[in-house]
């Protein structure tokens, strides 16, 4: 043992560390062993003493050598920063103690005296990180990991008028509608806006946020619609988050269901005001009193009873209930006393986000302070940009938005995600310097988070791996419509895993399937799903080349309910849809009576009259049904074959456009074997 080990070691055993006779001793040593190193004193190989040197000379020496000279030891009574200290949770003591002007051997002395056996590179918990603050008198702040890096980023952002109350106004509610499925939430907007809507949900379940903003009495409110299936769950909890009144519909006939309950909870936790609507009370089977009571169970007692909570009794199919719903909720508004400062830079909430091939990424955000402009640059999550374009939610172009509106942004590098906060910033750098340490922060966390795609097994594979005793892991593409759909389709298929059947997600994205979909799906054996979009033709012959196995779904039920029977090894015979033609709209004719008739061109397979069709735009389905009408110049026609342009007229759609694709298909059943 060297000298200066065995002199640590004694002021060890007598306690003197923590003294300054003990730190006085040990800095002695320690400054005896430089100088001889830096003389030579005791080098029994140094044939020559050195010159002695001035003073001054070592002086200037030591300062030279300062910057390289690494301590191992703080004095204890150096100072700790002053203010709130910021530590993200699960760092170690050699990352710790710098953040409180200590070494990791002081926190690890500190715990060890008081029982905690740690080292330096051993994660500290929150409590043993608050416990040593406490002992050196610093003020601790502790924080998610990236957090401290994302409120740095925030600093960027110039906050400063927030909080002015001289430049707060009113501004408009923002209403969210929530309750179970199929109680009449997206009815009852369809009264409001005078539209409809339910027809072109599939399954008439709504699966994604729509928000609209609606006058009355020269006042506007603004409408957040969430989808009641339980699948959306995260999608439900963002709409309370960004609302200042709850709409809780709630069927007469059914009266309060699971996902009642579920929308009662996220209004609570938001503290925002709850107004039931009490829909379908001209049923036979409705029963008011009943609901009223159930209600109550849940804390909402009705005003009727005696409580605080608003009801109103509607019929939304019938537009009973309706006005007087209007009336209660700008009641409820004026009394929150609603403001936000309409001036500044913009800052506000993804609603949802969609990548679209003719307009690129195309984000719904909810405009909270500031106004948003045509020209500023926008930071939403990791994706950034210029605004190139605002659109209402009548489709109009707009120059601007300001508190509580909704508008579709187009100018964004990426798609973002639903829930993001956007900000616009006074430079394009700034965005793109936020997006980017925001980007890379996600991809980390991406590279340590699923590390489980390993080599998979197919679908109809997965019973005889787990009838062997073997582990299945099912490797999955994703790609859906919007990011709302696509975070509810993971979650779902998520909640799906078992002991024996493990799923991976090899790559998750919206947007239309292509062929680097299909080329991701063939390396790691994965099997690729879609919801709510399709495969071009060059994907699906590339798949088929490939044996990438495919399965588009419209209803998020039908996809859990297919995935679940795989892994239980109940997949029952499939319907295979067989795509019998495919034609291309290149021109638009308007015929009085009838209405728009679409010029086509077959590209593939055989067009027939009365065929099951599905209208995309872009890789996205956005309308389902059958070819009405088919003529080959003027004469009717029963079918156009490939190479031939025919006019298509369909059953009870009209927005069409050049460039959109028709597909026809037919149904087969596929035995298993």
């Amino acid at each position: 043992m060297g000298t200066g080990a065995r002199l640590r070691a004694v002021i060890a055993r007598r306690g003197e560390n923590r003294n300054a006779g003990g730190d006085r001793l040990l800095r002695q040593f320690e400054s005896r062993v430089g100088d001889e190193r830096r003389t030579g004193v005791g080098n029994q190989r140094q044939r020559r003493a050195p010159r002695k040197k001035s003073r001054a000379r070592r002086r200037r020496d030591f300062d030279e050598l300062q910057p390289n000279y690494n301590s191992s030891y703080t004095p204890n009574s150096a100072p700790v920063p002053e203010g709130t200290i910021i530590v993200e949770r699960g760092v170690s003591a050699q990352e710790f103690a710098p953040k409180l002007n200590r070494t990791a051997a002081d926190v690890i002395r500190y715990l060890l005296q008081n029982g905690e056996m740690v080292t330096a590179t051993m994660t500290l918990t929150d409590e043993q990180m608050e416990l040593f603050a406490l002992e050196v008198g610093a003020e601790l702040l502790l924080v998610e990991p990236g957090q401290q890096e994302e409120m740095e980023l925030q600093a960027l952002f110039d906050d400063s008028d927030d909080d002015d109350e001289s430049l707060q106004q009113p501004r408009p509610p923002v209403i969210t509608v929530m309750g179970h499925v199929d109680h009449g939430k997206t009815t009852l907007l369809d009264r409001i806006r005078n539209a409809n809507v339910v027809a072109g949900e599939a399954g008439g379940i709504t699966q994604h946020i729509g928000a609209y903003m609606v006058e009355k009495d020269g006042r506007h409110i603004t409408f957040l619609d969430t989808p009641g299936h339980a699948a959306f769950t995260k999608m439900r909890a963002r709409g309370a988050q960004v609302t200042d009144i709850v709409i809780l519909m709630v069927a007469a006939d059914d009266g309060v269901m699971p996902q009642t309950i579920e929308a009662i909870n996220h209004a609570k936790a938001a503290e925002v005001p709850i107004v039931v609507a009490l829909n379908k009370i001209d049923k036979e089977n409705a029963d008011p009193q009943r609901v009223y009571a159930q209600l109550a169970e849940h804390g909402l007692v009705p005003e009727s009873w005696g409580g605080d909570t608003i009801v109103v009794e509607m019929a939304a199919a019938q537009g009973l209930g309706v006005e007087e719903m209007l009336e209660q909720l700008l009641l409820v508004a004026e009394l929150e006393e609603l403001t936000a400062n309409p001036t500044g830079r913009a800052k506000g909430v993804v609603l949802e986000a969609n990548l679209d091939i003719g307009r690129g990424p195309v984000a719904t955000v909810l405009v909270d302070k500031g106004e948003l402009k045509v020209g500023d640059p926008i930071v939403a999550g990791a994706a950034w940009g210029r605004v190139r374009a605002l659109i209402d939610d009548k489709g109009q172009q707009v120059k601007s938005a300001g508190p509580s509106t909704p508008v579709q942004v187009l100018g964004l590098q990426s798609v973002p995600n639903a829930g993001d906060e956007f900000r616009s910033s006074e430079t394009e750098k700034t965005a793109r310097t936020v997006a980017e340490a925001r980007e890379q922060r996600q991809r980390l966390k991406n590279q340590r988070g699923d590390a489980r795609v390993q080599r998979g097994v197919k679908l109809e594979d997965i019973f005889s791996q787990i009838q062997a005793g073997e582990v299945a892991t099912l490797n999955l593409v994703i790609k859906a419509d919007v990011q709302g759909s696509l975070e509810a389709v993971t979650e779902s298929l998520r909640r799906l895993e078992r002991d024996d059947v493990k799923l991976a997600f090899v790559h998750r994205a919206v947007g239309a399937i292509s062929e680097s979909d299909i080329n991701i799906a063939a390396i790691s054996n994965a099997t690729l799903i879609g919801f709510n979009v399709r495969p071009d033709r060059k994907a699906r012959d590339l798949a088929e080349a490939e044996g990438v196995e495919i399965r588009t779904y419209e209803i998020i039920y039908k996809l859990l309910e297919d995935i679940e029977r795989a892994m239980v090894g109940m997949l029952a015979p499939e319907f295979e849809e067989v795509v019998t033609g495919e034609a291309e709209v290149r021109e638009i004719f308007r015929v009085p009576r009838i209405g728009a008739i679409a010029g086509c061109y077959v590209r593939t397979g055989v067009i027939s009259r009365g065929s099951k069709v599905r209208f995309l735009r872009d890789g996205t389905i956005i309308w389902k049904g059958s070819i009405q009408s088919l003529k080959r110049f003027k004469d009717d026609a029963r079918e156009v074959r490939e190479g031939f342009e025919c006019g298509v007229g369909l059953s009870d759609f009209q927005d069409l456009k050049p460039g959109d694709l028709i597909e026809t298909y037919d149904e087969r059943e596929v035995a298993r074997v």
